[in-house]
C-alpha cells in the first residue's frame, strides 16, 4: 500500500471527462489529464459497472457452471455466472442471487462475499465483487438477457479446480474466483 505522499507524487489530475461511446454494458469515457511531470493528455477506459462473480455450490458440492459464448475471442468459454449491477443496486448480495437464477435457473440457500478485485485497472474501472453460493437447487428456467447463449452443467469441484489449474479454463473471472476460494479456504 503506498503512502499520501508516494500517491501525491504518482497522481494525475483530471480536468474533464466526456463520455466517448456508450452501449449495452459499458461505456467508453475519455478523459483529459495531467500528468506529474505537467504533461497533459487524453486517456480512454471502460466504464462500467459493479459487476458480480458466483461460485455456486450445490448440496452435494459440485459446482454450477455455465458454458458461454463470447464473441471477442469466438469461442464457448466454460466459467462460473456472473453479471453486472443495475444503477439501483444497492445489495450486491441480491445482484449475486439474481444472476445465478437468470443465467442458470438455480437459487442459493445463502449467499457469502468472497473478496473484490480490479480485474484490469489499467482499462476499465470495473470491480468484480465475488461471491460464494451454497446449497444452489435448480428452481426455475434462465431468463437471459437477449446478446447472451448460455448453457448449464453441474462440475464437480476437484475436476473445475484441475481444468483451472491446467488452463483449460480460460475465463478471467474464473481462473481468479476459483484459485483465490482455494487459497483462502487453505489459509482456514
Amino acid at each position: 500500500m503506498t503512502d499520501d505522499a508516494s500517491e501525491a507524487e504518482l497522481r494525475w489530475r483530471t480536468t474533464d471527462s466526456e463520455l466517448d461511446y456508450a452501449c449495452p454494458g459499458f461505456d467508453v469515457r475519455r478523459d483529459d489529464v495531467v500528468l506529474p511531470d505537467g504533461t497533459e493528455t487524453g486517456f480512454h477506459y471502460v466504464d462500467e459497472p459493479p459487476a458480480v462473480v458466483v461460485l455456486p455450490f450445490t448440496p452435494d458440492g459440485d459446482v454450477v457452471v455455465i458454458e458461454e459464448w463470447r464473441q471477442a475471442v469466438g469461442r464457448v468459454n466454460r466459467g462460473l455466472p456472473a453479471g453486472s449491477a443495475e444503477p439501483d443496486d444497492d445489495d450486491l448480495a441480491a445482484v449475486a442471487r439474481r444472476e445465478l437464477g437468470e443465467e442458470t435457473g438455480y437459487e442459493a440457500e445463502a449467499v457469502e462475499h468472497l473478496f473484490a478485485a480490479e480485474p484490469a485497472n489499467g482499462l476499465l474501472n470495473s470491480v468484480h465483487h465475488y461471491f460464494v453460493a451454497r446449497d444452489c437447487e435448480p428452481s426455475g428456467e434462465q431468463n437471459l438477457d437477449f446478446n447472451e447463449s448460455i448453457s448449464v452443467d453441474v462440475a464437480d469441484y476437484d475436476d473445475l479446480l484441475d481444468a483451472v489449474l491446467d488452463g483449460d479454463v480460460r475465463d478471467g473471472r474464473t481462473v481468479t474466483g476459483i484459485t483465490r476460494y482455494e487459497l483462502a479456504d487453505r489459509w482456514r
